[in-house]
């Protein structure tokens, strides 16, 4: 199982986001609903997972908040209730290609084993390879860490975090982007945390495609990790 997830994490993260704002277009909205139904006469699992994300570039600027929400059960049983809240900031100021980040985060994942989590930090990223239908990102910075765990115990600590980020557009109609984390704890190198979504879109119109979503997560530290597979629709519109 884990050796297929690398496989699966290497294949998608090297695949060829570019944001697409321009002089005209300075907000950016984008919703997604996927799910899956599996049924048999002895057995029963549903899972759905929704995404809300909203920007907005100003001027040298660029602002983004990304909500998600994972929900399911197997056999009646709860499985996935998992929720992220996510505002982050982009700052233009320097070379081409070349930004300053800061984000703040807040996440609740029972399939994680972690009732809260914020974190906080700063970081810089460079687009290394910035085209109009293929764009490969990587980004580096450093977390603040506090969380709440199902156990009850509390800790904190900063993490290094090291995102991979891509989109590539096949002729207007074919779209793979994705976005794969890695975070490790300064304190201990067996605690870490792994993030990874990555889709597959067929687009019927310029602002609504069909989507496959495949996600992992795995908090090392609660000895949990979720993989799902999803699929569903999403609206995406410039304005």
């Amino acid at each position: 199982m884990r050796k297929s997830i690398l496989i699966l994490f290497a294949i998608f993260g090297f695949l060829p986001l570019k944001a697409q704002y321009s002089d005209s277009t300075f907000y950016h909205l984008a919703l997604t609903a996927t799910g899956s139904l599996n049924e048999t006469n002895s057995s029963n699992a549903y899972l759905l997972n929704n995404g809300l994300n909203f920007g907005i570039k100003k001027k040298d600027i660029v602002l983004n908040s990304t909500t998600n929400w994972l929900y399911g059960k197997q056999n009646s049983q709860l499985s996935n209730n998992d929720f992220s809240s996510m505002l982050n900031v982009n700052l233009y100021k320097t070379i081409p290609h070349f930004y300053y980040w800061g984000l703040i985060n807040y996440t609740t994942s029972y399939s994680l084993k972690v009732n809260h989590q914020v974190q906080a930090g700063l970081g810089i990223a460079y687009n290394v390879i910035d085209k109009e239908n293929f764009y490969v990102n990587i980004s580096n910075g450093v977390l603040y860490d506090a969380s709440n765990l199902l156990s009850n115990a509390n800790y904190d600590t900063y993490r290094n975090s090291l995102r991979l980020q891509y989109r590539m557009m096949i002729k207007d109609l074919i779209l793979f982007e994705g976005s794969n984390f890695i975070q490790n704890s300064f304190k201990s190198s067996e605690d870490y945390i792994i993030k990874s979504t990555n889709t597959l879109g067929i687009q019927l119109k310029k602002w609504i495609s069909l989507t496959t979503s495949l996600n992992y997560n795995r908090m090392n530290i609660t000895k949990s990790e979720n993989f799902n597979l999803t699929y569903g629709i999403t609206l995406d519109k410039y304005f």
